[in-house]
């Protein structure tokens, strides 16, 4: 039975990298996949980027109120008919896997969707994201992964202290807030430059003064 894979991790830990690296190993091995991220996510508009410098279109867009599965199966079979065209027709062909950044912003829904396409529709389905928001609270799509997944993998960083980080904070004109809407992106959403450091217990606490959540 094909899997849901939830792959999380502070700010900086390489999940759009490793996810692009996913599809470099799947398509090195003739395999085709599929990639999508949520339309909140306006960095890099219809592309992943990775802190590396790495860049790739994404096939697909999921918006806030759109059917993820639905999506999902028409971009397949789209592929399998651009595929069919240029192969023997008795040779199948399919979308080996579905590969999520940013997974954090969709809605729970759309995550029972990532569910049902690994389950029902037996194609693998990597989602990749953080879990948890500038105020340690959890975003609803990455609570929803951790609930129902059935892989879950911790892609780890360090804090400037040199720590493991498992929080980020947000930074709005060179100095750390603890208020405000849960989603500001990178560079966006505010009149000052929004940016987001990886930071570990300590080093939340003792910029937050003790805050948590």
């Amino acid at each position: 039975m094909a899997k849901l894979y939830f792959r999380y991790g502070a700010m900086n830990s390489g999940k759009s990298t490793s996810l692009l690296q996913a599809a470099y190993n799947y398509e090195e091995r003739g395999q085709r996949v599929l990639l999508a991220k949520p339309a909140i996510d306006t960095k890099g508009a219809s592309q992943i980027e990775s802190r590396l410098g790495m860049t790739r279109d994404v096939d697909f867009l999921i918006g806030p109120g759109d059917d993820a599965r639905m999506l999902f199966a028409e971009h397949r079979e789209r592929t399998r008919q651009s595929e069919q065209d240029t192969l023997v027709p008795s040779v199948p062909v399919d979308v080996a896997c579905l590969l999520i950044d940013e997974a954090q912003f969709l809605t729970e829904a759309q995550i029972d969707d990532l569910f049902r396409i690994a389950v029902e529709d037996g194609i693998p389905v990597m989602a990749y994201g953080i879990r948890n928001d500038f105020r340690t609270h959890a975003f609803a799509g990455s609570a929803r992964l951790l609930a129902i997944a059935h892989t879950l993998e911790e892609l780890k960083t360090i804090c400037r202290c040199g720590r493991k980080a498992v929080f980020n904070g947000r930074v709005m004109g060179g100095r750390f807030v603890f208020d405000g809407d849960q989603v500001a992106i990178d560079g966006t959403g505010s009149e000052l430059v929004t940016t987001y450091e990886s930071l570990c217990g300590a080093c939340y606490l003792e910029e937050s003064g003790g805050r948590l959540g």
